[in-house]
């Protein structure tokens, strides 16, 4: 069965321009204004009332979609994105999103139902991938699922791997964690750590980069010293928006302590995640379980 954390990888987030052309309607552009404001209930009257003053927009039936997949209505999402690529077969973001649809139709179906719609969705995904071989986000859907999905299905972990080096030759720093958290679910903590650590030669500041081998370090016992040393390479730069806090960085540089038994240097480094956040939850669980 496929995991919510397997179709949260396949639901990326596409540039919403992807689907405008250059001369939408007025119409359309109110809607499609209605919509960058999160104005869902609206924007959907008006793109619907599109979807039947102008029969042939495949845009209009991509923002149905997108809409119903934000009202969970995996039905009509399919429907709509359906419509998307019939209408327009060679929009690579219309295929992945209705990757996306099917793969939120896979978890919610019974085991037979299910294998139909996973089916559907590597189709929709590697189709993506065909149209645009730089949809990274697509590519990044296909990971996740070749690694999941018995070979019946299409899946396979070489697959899985040729894809995240792929999306690491366009993109270096999402291609290292993609294709380093694959090494790591393998076990192959060195090369994970390798990986990073060749991120962090070409942009020696990259915070992610350096988290990235404190926390393999922390969770696979390996290179523990390095890993201590990169998490406190990250205290001296500043975190970009969505990456580990300091205090997630403390809280590792606790989790490597307890590895190497120092129990008062693991105490020192939870208490500091502490004051950075005092509602961390993982330092303040940390800290009640260490003797």
């Amino acid at each position: 069965m496929l995991s919510r954390r397997v179709l949260s990888l396949l639901l990326p987030i596409a540039l919403l321009t992807s689907a405008l052309s250059a001369e939408e309607s007025p119409a359309f552009n109110r809607a499609f204004e209605l919509y960058q404001a999160k104005q869902y209930p609206d924007a959907r009257t008006a793109f619907q009332i599109l979807s039947t003053d102008e029969p042939g927009n495949a845009a209009v039936r991509y923002y149905l979609g997108r809409i119903a997949m934000k009202r969970n209505d995996t039905d009509d999402a399919i429907l709509q994105f359906e419509k998307s690529v019939e209408l327009d077969d060679t929009n690579s973001n219309y295929y992945m999103e209705l990757g996306g649809a099917y793969g939120r139709a896979a978890e919610k179906a019974s085991l037979i139902t299910q294998m139909g719609f996973a089916k559907k969705c590597r189709f929709a995904l590697e189709k993506a991938v065909m149209l645009n071989p730089r949809n990274l986000d697509a590519r990044q859907g296909l990971v996740d699922y070749y690694r999941q999905a018995p070979s019946f299905l299409g899946g396979g972990i070489m697959k899985a791997y040729a894809q995240a080096t792929e999306i690491r030759q366009h993109d270096l720093e999402r291609g290292t964690l993609i294709l380093g958290q694959l090494y790591f679910m393998d076990r192959r903590f060195d090369e994970a750590i390798d990986l990073a650590l060749e991120l962090i030669a070409e942009e020696p500041d990259n915070y992610i980069g350096h988290y990235s081998i404190g926390r393999i370090a922390a969770e696979s016992g390996t290179k523990l010293d390095i890993g201590a040393e990169h998490l406190r390479r990250c205290l001296e730069l500043t975190p970009g928006k969505g990456e580990p806090s300091h205090a997630a960085v403390h809280w590792r540089l606790g989790n490597i302590a307890e590895r190497q038994r120092d129990s008062a240097a693991a105490r020192t480094a939870y208490e500091e995640s502490l004051k950075f956040d005092p509602n961390f939850k993982q330092a303040l669980d940390s800290l009640a379980k260490l003797k």
